[in-house]
């Protein structure tokens, strides 16, 4: 992929996204981690802890990266994202099971460790964005990780206020998922050869995967109002 080419940027932007939009879990967990530990030591299990979970993080994408050579892959890669980019939609996340660290050590080993197991829809995201290339997966991670670590507290609040970042990164990944399908080597040249089916193939997968997240987040939220209207 040329350096300076549209598509890179494009990929690029993409994977920016990706991360932030993925990283409201990650921030969470940094924070429960560190809550217990004095201010000082809270900013060095922050750094410390990211660190090591970006390195771990780079390694798993560039080894997914290389797996999507196998054949079917990309076709397991794309379904799995799909799913991921529903849940993102309508999962009511608990960290209640984070345990917040008492020494320095404990918290950074912590955030590692449950940065490693949160990871992996991230991973598989970045890795059908990328497309093979390492040189994306590095930069959307150092253009994305400061703003993850220093603007972690911010970003949640934004998506707490304004759901529809949530719509809009879920529409990305799902985007992600369906072009992630397109590639697998097995019917990869009929896509190819037919533009027109490949763009409202990626379209028409990336409406129906919203669309299906706002349409549950809709039947939860008459659930709810029954519930209360009938106490």
């Amino acid at each position: 992929m040329d350096f300076f080419s549209v598509e890179f940027f494009t990929a690029l932007a993409t994977i920016v996204v990706i991360d932030l939009v993925l990283a409201g879990d990650n921030a969470i967990v940094i924070a429960l981690a560190a809550r217990n530990l004095p201010k000082q030591q809270q900013k060095q299990a922050v750094i410390w802890g990211t660190v090591g979970a970006v390195a771990i993080r780079v390694v798993a994408t560039l080894l997914v990266v290389q797996l999507l050579n196998v054949p079917w892959l990309h076709l397991a890669g794309g379904l799995l994202l799909l799913w991921i980019a529903f849940k993102l939609l309508v999962e009511d996340k608990d960290h209640g099971d984070i345990k917040a660290g008492n020494t320095l050590g404990q918290s950074i080993r912590t955030i590692i460790i449950a940065d490693a197991a949160m990871g992996i829809d991230n991973v598989i995201a970045v890795a059908g964005a990328a497309h093979g290339d390492m040189l994306l997966v590095v930069l959307g991670l150092i253009i994305s990780v400061p703003v993850v670590v220093w603007g972690s507290t911010l970003f949640i609040k934004l998506i707490n206020r304004y759901k529809w970042i949530i719509y809009i990164g879920s529409a990305v990944l799902a985007f992600t998922a369906a072009k992630m399908l397109t590639h697998e080597k097995a019917y990869e040249s009929f896509f190819i050869t037919n533009k027109l089916y490949y763009w409202s193939f990626v379209i028409v997968i990336t409406v129906l995967t919203v669309l299906a997240g706002y349409l549950v987040n809709r039947s939860k939220q008459r659930a709810t109002q029954q519930s209360v209207g009938s106490q």
